[in-house]
């Protein structure tokens, strides 16, 4: 997730605090960088404690809690720690309003959650304070489509149309009523991903979700021309993803990983017992639409501390290996000692996307 690197960025505070709070913060960020996520937000917790006005500590404290938040989980342990993060970044808003590292972290929570007004609020008001902030203008959008998506599917589905089967909505009536209640919602998403290409050319899922967005449109015109115009567009959209895709990966794979003194390979196997935290991928909408299911096969770089540095694609369908890439990067390891030293570690990952034959799409 982003808000570790966010937690990486803030790591030079530390140094700069002149009190007794910043022998508990080092102390919470070596732990944290071990993996060791309990005694992490206990010293962290303790550098609040003795200094509950220090901003920074605060936002190690959150982010920490943060990290061990799963979204898509629903328990009681899990909803208590994204509480515990929330309360901890609002703490840092109250202290720092302009705190753009919180301000993200809270709107991302919500954006999990599947808080939509309250993550489109969250991410408006980073944009305040932070105006070319590309990843905001791109929650703005999936927020659109993650608000629209469902009514448009139910519509289809009412109507007989098979999740698979393109084509316009027939039933004009259903066409404007769908057009009333999300016409704006729509437009509002395609102009937040504009504006996100605009301030990164190469953000692909921006580009995927403009696809979906402008494709989905299409079964709302009334004439021929119009869907086909839309199509037309949607399909350039999607090209530009995949194309940006395959330029990502040949690049990643052209820098390679290779040999370095410190450096070991393990087999995949082997390296899945040290594996602490395993966070599964976000299916791709397209991907769901179109059917495709397969294993995206990865070379990863562990580093000493267990985290997930370098992700390389070995094989997979291009509409998955992002989701793959993405799920990965969040894993974390139990570090890997030789002769007693930390050392950086040279895998395989398997990551499987599977959908139910029987199931249609919600």
């Amino acid at each position: 997730m982003r808000h570790l690197a966010l937690f990486v960025a803030a790591g030079a505070l530390c140094a700069q605090e002149p009190t007794v709070a910043r022998d508990a913060l080092n102390q919470g960020v070596r732990a944290f960088q071990s993996a060791q996520y309990a005694d992490a937000i206990r010293l962290f917790q303790r550098a609040v404690d003795l200094e509950p006005s220090n901003p920074a500590a605060r936002l190690y404290l959150a982010t920490a809690y943060f990290q061990q938040y799963i979204p898509g989980v629903v328990s009681p342990e899990n909803d208590q720690i994204g509480a515990r993060a929330h309360d901890e970044f609002l703490q840092v808003l109250a202290l720092e309003p302009g705190n753009t590292v919180a301000m993200a972290s809270v709107a991302s929570l919500y954006l999990y959650q599947k808080r939509w007004d309250d993550a489109r609020g969250g991410y408006k008001r980073l944009l305040e304070a932070d105006p070319n902030n590309a990843d905001a203008y791109y929650s703005l959008g999936f927020i659109a489509w993650s608000e629209w998506y469902p009514a448009y599917q139910q519509s289809r589905t009412n109507l007989g149309m098979r999740p698979d089967a393109p084509g316009p909505i027939p039933d004009p009536a259903v066409r404007s009523d769908l057009r009333t209640r999300f016409g704006s919602t729509l437009n509002d998403g395609i102009g937040n991903l504009q504006k996100t290409l605009e301030l990164n050319p190469q953000y692909e899922d921006a580009m995927t979700y403009m696809n979906l967005l402008i494709r989905e449109r299409a079964d709302l015109r009334d004439t021929p021309e119009e869907y086909r115009r839309d199509i037309a567009e949607a399909d350039q959209w999607l090209q530009n993803a995949l194309e940006t895709k395959r330029a990502k990966a040949q690049r990643f794979t052209a820098v390679g990983m290779g040999s370095a003194p410190g450096r070991i390979q393990i087999g995949e196997a082997v390296q899945q017992q040290m594996l602490i935290r395993r966070v599964d991928p976000v299916y791709p909408p397209l991907a769901q639409q179109a059917r495709i299911q397969g294993v995206v096969r990865l070379n990863v770089l562990i580093s000493r501390e267990g985290t997930v540095v370098n992700v390389t694609v070995v094989s997979g369908h291009p509409l998955l290996t992002a989701a793959a890439i993405d799920a990965v990067r969040q894993w974390v390891y139990r570090p890997t000692l030789l002769n007693g030293t930390p050392v950086e570690v040279l895998t395989t990952a398997s990551v499987p996307f599977n959908l139910d034959p029987v199931l249609t799409l919600k």
